[in-house]
């Protein structure tokens, strides 16, 4: 009698969907933990806003009404309860945290507006100052960390070098008050502050970028004179990261030259040009991408001083003029987005990092 058998075939649940584990694909199940953790994150950076903000010393009833309306107790009970500050922290805290679920920031204690409508009118102008910034830094920092590791010990790879040691140096605030005074004051080769002349308006807001607007309106007017107002306070914020980005780049590229399978590719004869993007720049791209991420998340929370110099109204001031003034809505409001634009920033590193390098997928 014969005891042969047919091929058997492994049921849903019995490890049959392959090496990515039952039902998902690694990179889904990497996702789905970075997301799951970055809700928690932003829970914890709302709770932590929430008691920094209320740790700071003032009082921010003697900041909005001043010394007159203090004398009198009823107005100043009147104002405390109509911003919800006679009550215990953890009712306030509760209370904020379920407008947040609303989507309710709070209202401007300044602008008498909600928070959200503010930040919706100063948040793009942040965004747009420093997207051009980093979009500057990464394909200048990259190309010239790349051609400082290649002509490792030259005159240029020194001078680059000493470039990318004094964009680290410099201060920024001392770089955009001598780029103003130098290209618009003495030259008078850019435009003043501002985003865009006055003369010209605005294009119709849609993303809240000049730029973008512009070109979506067809108005190649409005979109040079944004493109030239936004050049000087760009470059100047770019120039700190531009120095950071050759530095990670060169030292990066150097340790992949010297990895034995760089070595086979020449061995095989391959040209330099195949060895350095498919192997040296994929390979060296992970220290970047992390350095890139939190460079841009720098320019967009440390942008206060060149937004000041340059009259950019970016969240920037909003932030300055609500912390001098004990805006608590406000400063949890500029908080909170900051840290949100933080953990987007993280996320999407991840994302890239299991679209770079597989290994990432598989752990």
């Amino acid at each position: 009698m014969s005891s042969r058998r047919g091929p058997v075939r492994k049921g849903p649940g019995r490890g049959g969907s392959g090496r990515g584990g039952p039902g998902r694909h690694p990179l889904a199940r990497f996702l789905i933990r970075r997301i799951l953790l970055a809700i928690l994150l932003a829970w914890g950076i709302t709770l932590v806003t929430f008691v920094l903000t209320n740790l700071v010393p003032g009082d921010p009833v003697a900041a909005n009404l001043g010394q007159r309306a203090l004398g009198d107790p009823a107005i100043v009970a009147q104002w405390r309860a109509d911003h919800g500050l006679d009550r215990p922290l953890w009712q306030q805290y509760a209370l904020h945290l379920q407008g947040l679920l609303h989507g309710d920031l709070g209202t401007s204690q300044q602008s008498h507006r909600p928070v959200s409508q503010d930040l919706a009118e100063f948040v793009p102008a942040t965004l747009e100052l420093a997207g051009a910034a980093i979009l500057v830094s990464l394909v200048l920092g990259v190309a010239f960390g790349v051609i400082a590791a290649l002509r490792r010990d030259r005159l240029s790879d020194h001078t680059l070098r000493v470039l990318s040691l004094v964009g680290i140096s410099v201060p920024t605030f001392w770089l955009a008050l001598l780029a103003f005074y130098v290209f618009f004051y003495r030259l008078q080769i850019t435009p003043g502050s501002g985003r865009v002349d006055a003369a010209l308006g605005s294009a119709p807001a849609v993303t809240g970028l000049q730029t973008v607007d512009a070109l979506l309106a067809g108005r190649w007017d409005i979109f040079t004179s944004a493109v030239g107002h936004l050049i000087t306070p760009a470059l100047v914020l770019a120039l700190y990261t531009i120095g950071l980005l050759t530095r990670f780049t060169r030292s990066a590229v150097l340790e992949v030259l010297g990895q034995d399978y760089v070595r086979a590719a020449r061995a095989k004869g391959l040209p330099g040009r195949v060895i350095l993007f498919r192997y040296v720049l994929r390979s060296a791209l992970v220290p970047i991408i992390t350095v890139a991420g939190l460079a841009f998340g720098s320019l967009l929370s440390g942008t206060v001083l060149v937004e000041a110099i340059f009259a950019w109204p970016g969240v920037g001031q909003y932030a300055y003029k609500s912390a001098t003034t004990l805006d608590l809505p406000a400063v949890m409001g500029v908080g909170l987005v900051v840290g949100v634009v933080y953990l987007v920033i993280n996320l999407v590193v991840d994302v890239l990092y299991g679209v770079i390098d597989p290994r990432v997928r598989l752990q």
